[in-house]
């Protein structure tokens, strides 16, 4: 399997990480995003049209969304991390697959403008991410209530690697996570995974200060 690859994308790192932890070895072939541009040249471009990465190349399939990677490992290798165990575990597994995207369009957004100066209004996109997170603290407190770490079981699925980097990555686009002791108590749990990866940006133990102790109704 080959993924067309920039180390300093989560979407990226997303397909990097499911398959560290799943034991699946990819052939990285890096792409020159920033500044050459490359995803945008006529060889990616006729891979995915759409001129974005990561791409993922098995034999004679190519994906070009991050999620449907995500399934395709899982279902390939792992299928336990799909959540099909039940119906009602499969459905918050896709619940929180679309939701990422929203994670991608408001706080990845609010990254690539800080970073790599791309347009957009910095205020609306760091008002749009935090509204996401003030939702994904709301699920992993119910998930708290249960007795579950994770967003959709008592164990990863890939509901969790789907947002798991935007969100780790939050304060490169002005977005802090201190208001979030839910979150940082998940993102501790993802990061303590066996198999986990690091990126630029995101350490397996980074976070020094205590953990946070969530009080039922804090959130």
């Amino acid at each position: 399997m080959k993924l067309y690859d920039y180390v300093l994308s989560p979407s990226c790192y997303k397909v990097r990480l499911m398959a560290a932890l799943i034991g699946v070895t990819l052939d990285i072939r890096p792409v020159d995003f920033h500044p050459g541009r490359e995803h945008r040249g006529p060889e990616l471009m006729a891979l995915n049209p759409a001129g974005s990465i990561p791409i993922l190349e098995d034999g004679d399939l190519v994906l070009t969304e991050s999620s449907a990677m995500l399934v395709y490992l899982a279902a390939k290798t792992a299928p336990q991390w799909l959540g099909n165990d039940t119906v009602g575990r499969a459905a918050r597994v896709q619940q929180w697959l679309s939701f990422s995207h929203r994670l991608t369009a408001s706080l990845g957004a609010a990254r690539l403008h800080e970073m790599l100066l791309r347009p957009g209004n910095i205020a609306d996109l760091r008002e749009q991410g935090i509204a996401a997170l003030r939702e994904l603290e709301a699920g992993l407190v119910e998930q708290h209530i249960r007795g579950q770490r994770f967003l959709a079981s008592d164990r990863p699925t890939i509901a969790d690697i789907a947002c798991f980097p935007y969100v780790a990555l939050a304060p490169d686009g002005g977005v802090s996570l201190d208001p979030s002791p839910a979150i940082r108590l998940w993102s501790r749990a993802v990061r303590s995974l066996e198999g986990f990866i690091e990126m630029p940006g995101i350490h397996r133990l980074h976070e020094l200060t205590p953990a946070p102790v969530l009080e039922v109704g804090e959130a």
